[in-house]
Parts: structure tokens; C-alpha cells; sequence
């Protein structure tokens, strides 16, 4: 990579990825300025959420994610002190890539919790944000919301759901090829 690459970090549970965040991060390659997303996996939540492991949620994200150019998966936050707070994992991707320049990826939804995270002026000054709009989030700092109504947690409560028409829902909602893995390792039921 150039002396002057922009690596846009999108870190989250990815408990699953969803076509939301397939789709946040597609509009961030084509509108921002950034050369590449770097895709972080949470290894164990500071708001102490319930998480499939680690290692099966790094590979729904490498099948949600892998095949788009300009995006890598990280599993970087496996080798830090836990829980996982963002910023020593920007802390961390900073200094073993002193060359990158940072961008921080959030839904607007993140603005109004902000008092919750570690640290959370420090992230902004290490990799500024780029905040996307999410439904139900509006915030002054915040463009409309473009990506569909869709969470993780609603995913998997669909899974859960013995019903048939969860099974038809959840389909429009995850991307095929995760949504089979998620079947072939049984996660979320």
C-alpha cells in the first residue's frame, strides 16, 4: 500500500453481517474518500452482548464481505486485552500501519451514545468518522438514512422463528451465502 493510503475501519459484532452492512459498506467505497474498508470483528463486546464465537462470526464476515475489491477482513481484536474497546484496536491498526490514514465507519446512531464508548474524542481525533444514517437515528451530524431498516438482532430472531415465512424474511435480509453458512454450522437457533 502508497505512503498515503485511507483505510475507512468498520468494526462491529457482524452477529450476523446483514445487507445493511454489506450494503454501509459498498456506499462508503463508492462515496467517501477512501481507498480501502478494512472489516473488524468485535472479539468480545465491551457492552457485554451475548456473541457467536469469534471464529464463526470472522467467517461470516470474510463471506459477506470477501468478495467485494477495497475491503479486507481484520481479525486483529483476537490478539488484544479484552473486552474490546475501538480505541485500542485504532490504537493497535495505527502503529503497525503508521502509512494508513484512519477513518472511523458509524451508523448515526453511535453519535447519541457516544458517552457510552471509551475514549470516544480520542477515537475521532485517531480516525475521524464517516457516519452513516440509520432509520430511527436521526442526528444533526448525520446524512439521511439510504440503508434498509435491517439489524442483527431482528436476524436473529427470524432464525429463531419457527415459522415459515421467518425463513422467507430473513432471506431478503441476509446475504445468501452467509445465510448457508449460518445453516450449515446452525448459529442462531
Amino acid at each position: 500500500m502508497s505512503a498515503s493510503t485511507r483505510v475507512a475501519v468498520f468494526g462491529g459484532s457482524f452477529n450476523p453481517p446483514h445487507v445493511a452492512h454489506v450494503l454501509a459498506v459498498t456506499y462508503v467505497l463508492a462515496c467517501c474518500e477512501v481507498d480501502r474498508v478494512l472489516i473488524v470483528p468485535v472479539f468480545e463486546h465491551a457492552f457485554d452482548k451475548d456473541l457467536a464465537p469469534f471464529a464463526a462470526r470472522a467467517e461470516l464476515a470474510r463471506i459477506a464481505f470477501g468478495w467485494l475489491p477495497g475491503v479486507e477482513l481484520s481479525c486483529v481484536e483476537q490478539s488484544l486485552p479484552t473486552p474490546s474497546y475501538t480505541l485500542q484496536t485504532l490504537e493497535k491498526l495505527a502503529a503497525t500501519h503508521p502509512h494508513w490514514a484512519l477513518r472511523f465507519v458509524v451508523g448515526s446512531d453511535v453519535l447519541s451514545e457516544r458517552d457510552k464508548w471509551r475514549s470516544f474524542d480520542r477515537i475521532e481525533a485517531l480516525a475521524p468518522l464517516i457516519v452513516l444514517g440509520r432509520v430511527g437515528a436521526p442526528h444533526p451530524r448525520a446524512p439521511a438514512a439510504l440503508l434498509p431498516e435491517v439489524s442483527s438482532t431482528q436476524v436473529r430472531a427470524l432464525l429463531r422463528s419457527p415459522e415459515t415465512r421467518a425463513g422467507e424474511q430473513v432471506a431478503s435480509l441476509v446475504p445468501l451465502r452467509v445465510l448457508a453458512h449460518i445453516d450449515k454450522l446452525g448459529l442462531y437457533r
